[in-house]
């Protein structure tokens, strides 16, 4: 036995040799098997993450090429690192997909018309703010005057179903302010990072974020020079893009006094906090500061809100509970609202099948994962759906829309706000 492990192969170059220490921490043990969704559905153990830590391995170890079955796997996983909350020796897995995404970019080996979209949106909309605002203009123009559903009728059917699945863009959009001060007594002062999508798909939670966070006795700045996070670059195999826009904010948010940088955005949050890893000696501080809304106010303690009656079911973002380890925050933020019945459901820390772009890249399979969330969700009765992140806002919306259930699907954030803006019930 121990000659056989001598004999293991040691690469230290070619195709995923950077990677191959990594995958050495897998031991074999098949715990992230049940966690992952793409196994769960295909029952493969090349679609698990034990399965694509062998490929990548084995590409490492010259064993297997780099080529299409390893191409297509990597980009098969939706990256939603459920692994790694159940892997007992710490495997960093969504950094070894990430990495072997970049290679497999690097190598042209995804290639076609689709590609092409996906790198001229993510390289020349997504981090430009006047074209993006430009662009859902034009969006929220076709929406109101119905082109939307006319172009879903005479489109081709993949590209209608792409026209109707798009989320419904607010009438109008609501600017932010360049900073936000405290009600009542001043606690301290943080900064707010308000992303790409966020303000033009969900500018009501940014206000939320910053009424509640003003309620809460903070001062807020919002960096009018801050960017996209890079997290859709880092996913798509183009990390040196993503480490520009990091760069970019870390430059941003460097000021003086902050108590925190505040996401109310998981996935942003997720790819935010590696930016010590992105990059080293310039981004650890950076990424030690950054907080989501609910951790931080469950860190520092939420004042009184007002009381709401209704019944909120919670729902994990990704890379929120598995990304970043934040699981119990966001359930404790909503069981301090007086009136507020949090109501379990059976699958919360599953993926709804969003993850970034998927549900547009692979929609087949995005469908299969998002009908087991609606399946758990369809047994409860609830008024609201809660989760963070907005790709998961779209997601749900859609399957519950689909699906005819009457739920609305919110941020926390939204209800913290509705609370405080009720006059609370006399002692």
């Amino acid at each position: 036995m121990a000659e056989a492990l001598e004999q293991h192969a040691t690469p230290s170059e070619g195709p995923l040799a950077a990677l191959y220490e990594g995958t050495l921490d897998c031991v074999h043990c098949g715990l992230c098997l049940p966690a992952c969704p793409t196994y769960r559905v295909t029952g493969r153990e090349r679609s698990s993450p034990r399965g694509r830590i062998y490929l990548m391995r084995g590409v490492a170890e010259g064993k297997i090429p780099l080529a299409e079955l390893v191409a297509e796997e990597a980009y098969l996983c939706l990256g939603c690192r459920a692994c790694e909350t159940a892997c007992p020796s710490g495997v960093r897995y969504g950094e070894l997909v990430e990495g072997t995404r970049a290679e497999v970019e690097r190598r042209g080996l995804r290639r076609g018309r689709a590609k092409q979209v996906e790198h001229f949106a993510l390289r020349h909309i997504l981090p430009h703010r006047g074209r993006l605002r430009a662009l859902l203009a034009l969006t929220r123009w076709g929406q109101r005057l119905g082109l939307d559903r006319l172009a879903a009728r005479v489109l081709p059917a993949r590209l209608a179903e792409l026209v109707e699945s798009a989320p419904r863009l607010p009438a109008r959009r609501e600017p932010l302010p360049v900073s936000a001060a405290a009600r009542g007594e001043r606690r301290g002062q943080v900064a707010f990072f308000s992303g790409c999508v966020m303000p033009e798909l969900y500018g009501a939670v940014h206000h939320a974020t910053l009424r509640v966070l003003a309620a809460n006795g903070y001062d807020v700045a919002i960096p009018a020079d801050q960017g996209c996070c890079g997290a859709l670059h880092a996913h798509a195999g183009d990390p040196a893009f993503a480490r520009e826009l990091a760069a970019d904010n870390v430059e941003a948010f460097d000021r003086p006094g902050l108590d925190a940088i505040i996401v109310n955005s998981a996935g942003c949050g997720a790819s935010m906090r590696e930016v010590g890893h992105w990059l080293p000696g310039l981004g650890e501080g950076f990424a030690a500061s950054v907080r989501d809304i609910a951790e931080f106010l469950d860190e520092v303690g939420l004042r009184p809100p007002g009381r709401l009656e209704t019944r909120v079911a919670y729902d994990d973002p990704c890379h929120l509970v598995h990304g970043q380890g934040v699981r119990d925050a966001p359930r404790r933020v909503l069981e301090a609202i007086p009136g507020l019945t949090l109501v379990p459901h059976r699958d919360p820390t599953s993926c709804c099948g969003a993850a970034g772009i998927y549900n547009l890249t692979h929609p087949e399979m995005s469908q299969q994962v998002l009908d087991r969330k609606l399946d758990a969700l369809a047994e409860i009765e609830v008024d609201y759906i809660a989760t963070g992140n907005p790709g998961c806002l779209m997601q749900l919306e859609r399957g519950l829309r689909e699906r005819g259930l009457s739920a609305r699907v919110v941020h926390p954030v939204e209800l913290l706000d509705r609370a405080y803006r009720q006059e609370p019930e006399a002692p």
